[in-house]
């Protein structure tokens, strides 16, 4: 009787002590310094930036521009196109003080004009991510990544770049705005726990 009793005490501070280690697991990928920033015209991308909070504990921050873009179609395209061509890249009002304190941060953005938007550009080319872990994520209109993942290696040369994840999302030149519910996000979300398993995240 008396060994039997033993025996279920060892079991019980066994069960203890490896829920005890899941648990701190468990905290310890929680309290793992995550950004997520991101660019969202239509709330698509924003709608993945959420997904991906949800699954890592990230911080999320909206880029936001100094002088926000046109809200007609044609006229955003149309400068944001010059902005391409110029190479200009816009002021943002976003600003990230601690920046420092974050190991991996999470680039999310809609491909525009088959390019990395100015906004991110401008997000990249201000802000120091040497020797942090990027990870680009990304909705467009079918056509997929372009150059954008291109310009994020150029931009972030002293960077640990991982493969990035795409979807597609609305079409706003079609009328095609937020797309990123119901049976969609369903699909998107298991489509980036695919995604998070693969890049080990």
């Amino acid at each position: 009787m008396k060994y039997l009793v033993l025996l279920m005490l060892v079991f019980t501070l066994s069960c203890q002590g490896q829920a005890e280690k899941t648990m701190q697991h468990s905290t310890e990928n929680k309290a793992q310094p995550i950004l997520i920033v991101y660019v969202s015209r239509t709330n698509n991308t924003r709608a993945v930036a959420q997904m991906i909070q949800k699954k890592t504990g990230g911080e999320m921050t909206a880029i936001e521009l100094q002088d926000p873009y046109p809200e007609n179609y044609q006229e955003i395209v149309a400068q944001v196109a010059e902005e391409n061509e110029t190479g200009f890249l816009p002021p943002l009002q976003t600003k990230i003080n601690n920046l420092d304190h974050y190991d991996t941060v999470f680039i999310g953005f809609p491909t525009w004009g088959m390019q990395l938007p100015p906004p991110i550009k401008s997000f990249l080319t201000t802000n120091n991510l040497s020797g942090k872990t990027v990870i680009p994520f990304n909705t467009n209109a079918g056509y997929g990544l372009g150059s954008t993942i291109k310009t994020i290696n150029k931009l972030c040369s002293d960077s640990k770049v991982l493969e990035a994840f795409s979807v597609e999302g609305g079409i706003e030149r079609d009328g095609i705005l937020f797309v990123m519910e119901g049976e969609k996000a369903e699909q998107v979300e298991e489509k980036l726990d695919d995604w998070l398993a693969k890049i080990d995240f």
